[in-house]
């Protein structure tokens, strides 16, 4: 899954864009390829959490985890379905230290990553594009030119969002379910299929409700609104030796959530680097 990114843009420009549905066939093909041959790559990826007022500005200190972190193949997938995957995560490092058994539990823990969670672009394959409208966006702008873009918008969802305990334990946090629809873009490079980048929010507003056990235990208000939940994802080409080869694999993922009500709204970058490779089960490569 080499990455071919120099390409002349007259030689780009003249071709015209595939149907959304050849599109999407190619890209779910480049991200099948990208699961089986991820899962002997390895990185360190670091969260930098800051907790924001609802005008953006930061308001408190901002924690910093690392995690070590690889892709697994999910057996789960059906018959004649490409193969998913989930992203699993070693906790290395909180705020620069080793972390401390109490670190799992307390509430400055709230917005840590999942230690399993799953790969954002699973939504692209073809077991989950019944949950969503595609469109072409036609050719990227400016220095995305030599992409496809594509236009996406979940479908409508039923019912209305609750909030719950957090079912890590973290003191003092919750958790919830928020039925929402959400859209974005994806750009695609015109050239390999492979995403470069992806972008998503919600399409609106988002109420969540607050049972009464919780406004009382938590003096929480009957409801809150997500203003924004904002994600923007990037790759990059990593080059590899022995053997030669380079993928496509995640630069960044930057998230911006707006809350109204008594949760605290919150900005996350998470970058990720030192990516090593196991050739065998004994020899690591960078």
């Amino acid at each position: 899954m080499a990455a071919a990114f120099v390409v002349a843009g007259a030689t780009v420009a003249a071709q015209a864009p595939p149907d959304i549905d050849t599109l999407l066939v190619r890209v779910g093909e480049r991200i099948a390829e990208y699961y089986a041959r991820a899962q002997n790559v390895v990185c360190t990826e670091k969260q930098t959490v800051q907790p924001v007022g609802r005008d953006w500005v930061p308001a408190g200190f901002a924690r910093v985890t690392e995690y070590e972190l690889h892709v697994e193949a999910d057996a789960g997938a059906g018959d004649g379905d490409l193969p998913e995957a989930k992203v699993v995560r070693d906790l290395l490092k909180v705020n620069g230290r080793a972390p401390r058994e109490r670190n799992s539990k307390d509430r400055d823990g709230c917005t840590d990553a999942n230690p399993l969670s799953a790969e954002p672009l699973a939504f692209l394959l073809p077991s989950h594009r019944s949950e969503y409208t595609f469109t072409s966006g036609g050719f990227g702008k400016g220095k995305d030119k030599d992409t496809f873009v594509i236009e996406f918008r979940s479908m409508r969802a039923e019912g209305g969002g609750e909030l719950s305990e957090d079912p890590n334990g973290h003191a003092d946090c919750f958790h919830w379910s928020m039925p929402v629809v959400m859209k974005g873009r994806v750009w695609i490079d015109a050239v390999s299929y492979q995403v470069v980048r992806v972008e998503r929010g919600l399409a609106g507003f988002a109420s969540i409700n607050v049972p009464v056990k919780l406004q009382i235990h938590h003096n929480l208000e009957n409801s809150m609104v997500v203003e924004r939940h904002d994600t923007t994802i990037r790759y990059r080409t990593v080059s590899f030796r022995d053997p030669d080869e380079a993928m496509l694999l995640p630069e960044s993922i930057e998230t911006l959530l707006i809350v109204r009500g008594s949760l605290q709204s919150i900005r996350s970058r998470q970058t990720y680097s030192d990516y090593r490779r196991f050739v065998t089960a004994a020899r690591i490569v960078k």
